[in-house]
């Protein structure tokens, strides 16, 4: 069977940088390295299979406070390279021996995550077969088996195709699923696996169970027609391309990677610190995990790690974790300019989305140019005086500034409000004049 496409564009650096520019504010040299990265698979898969062997991906460390789009860039790559993506904080895994999650489920999260994005694929090619099987499964059970054929099934066809019949109750034949094993009672690396294993050996020990069901019409053609689709999908044949896809273009952001990276020479709570870092080495590096949709090997899947970096740095990690993660980048502070930007620029941007959950309500709202500076100065002043957490203080603040509309909303069918520099004044300055308010509202 001939492979479809990795990605679903082969969008060149520059392109990609633009398409990111649409919903992260900045940080141009960060987008240049991971379009970089991305167009290096491309160029990868137009090689001979001989060389595609040894080129491996260069992995990427983002070094900057939280909030100033990290995640954001890694999340949006993987969606424009439609390759499958998993974000995981490094400070959940645990050196194999402690209580914890291993680190190749890692692996397996990104596979099952390859496993619905494949299966929502296949479902999408095979929708108007299921639908014919379904409906003709649908009349069969509304028809008597002498009046099932000719004209009578083509004019109830027609009835049930313009909704005719779909508050007409039926008795349907529908597919048991098999009945959930409690696993949670134990914990430790592997138990997951371990559970998933058994749901999966249950299955096979009872398949094809089915039941009948009264239902109505239009609620037995949505089943019959989710069963019909997964029928006609080949789950092995379904499993060997994610697998593939996770293989030849997973993407995995190992977010607060300087979590793991020991300060104080492994004591206390540092102990187990540098056993996830060797624990995340052959990953990393390259190796093969056993899943329960088969063997997938590590050595082609591009690592996107982040942290701030405050208390350590990149040259703390072992040194065998540094030389797999050849390209660091330095995310810059948001400036009230960016901040400025990012309110009213990316697609889908906060004074949008606001202005859009009241305009349900009937309530029109409109930001007003010395508004929005208000907004992102104050934003810069919160992060400069507390704890920088960067585009994520303007959360606080928007919901803060607008709790009073967010709330009265329903009561205020066909107001227009206006949020300009006096308007965001008058909500804020109590709580920006007295510091240790600020501190906890802010």
């Amino acid at each position: 069977m001939e492979h479809e496409p990795l990605h679903s564009t082969s969008l060149t650096p520059r392109e990609i940088v633009a398409e990111l520019d649409r919903y992260v504010v900045g940080q141009s040299n960060a987008k240049r390295m991971v379009a970089i990265a991305l167009r290096n698979r491309w160029r990868r898969h137009q090689l001979t299979d001989e060389m595609q062997e040894d080129i491996l991906p260069k992995n990427i460390i983002l070094i900057g406070p939280t909030g100033v789009g990290k995640t954001e860039i890694a999340r949006r790559l993987a969606k424009l390279a439609a390759a499958p993506f998993l974000k995981v904080e490094a400070s959940k895994f645990t050196e194999v021996g402690y209580v914890g999650r291993d680190v190749e489920s890692i692996i397996r999260d990104l596979t099952e995550l390859a496993i619905k994005m494949v299966r929502q694929e296949r479902r999408g090619q095979v929708v108007e077969k299921a639908h014919e099987a379904a409906d003709e499964r649908l009349l069969d059970a509304l028809l008597p088996t002498a009046a099932g054929s000719g004209n009578t099934r083509d004019k109830m066809r027609e009835h049930l195709h313009s909704g005719d019949l779909d508050e007409r109750m039926v008795d349907v034949e529908v597919a048991e699923k098999p009945a959930g094993v409690p696993i949670g009672a134990v914990g430790g690396p592997g138990m997951e696996e371990m559970g998933n294993n058994l749901q999966d050996m249950i299955g096979k020990m009872f398949p094809g169970r089915t039941s009948r069901r009264k239902m109505k019409v239009v609620d037995a053609r949505a089943h019959l027609f989710n069963e019909e689709s997964e029928r006609l999908i080949d789950d092995q044949d379904l499993a060997r391309e994610a697998v593939r896809r996770v293989e030849q273009s997973g993407i995995v952001f190992l977010d607060e990677i300087d979590k793991v990276i020991s300060q104080n020479n492994a004591q206390g709570a540092d102990v187990s610190r540098e056993g996830v870092q060797r624990d995340l080495l052959p990953i990393v590096e390259g190796s093969t995990v056993n899943t329960k949709h088969g063997m997938v090997r590590t050595d082609h899947i591009l690592f996107i790690a982040a942290g701030a970096f405050h208390l350590a740095k990149p040259a703390d990690m072992i040194p065998e974790l540094q030389g797999r993660f050849p390209i660091r980048v330095e995310l810059e502070s948001l400036t009230q300019g960016d901040f400025v930007r990012i309110l009213t620029e990316p697609t889908h941007s906060l004074t949008q989305q606001y202005s859009a959950l009241m305009a349900t309500e009937g309530v029109t709202i409109s930001f007003a140019k010395d508004g929005v500076e208000a907004i992102a100065r104050i934003a810069v002043e919160a992060n400069g005086r507390d704890e920088n957490i960067g585009a994520r203080r303007l959360f606080t603040i928007m919901e803060k500034l607008l709790d009073e509309v967010s709330f009265s909303a329903s009561d205020m069918q066909g107001v227009a409000v206006e949020i300009n520099a006096a308007y965001v004044d008058d909500r804020l300055s109590d709580v920006i004049k007295d510091a240790d308010l600020s501190r906890y509202i802010l």
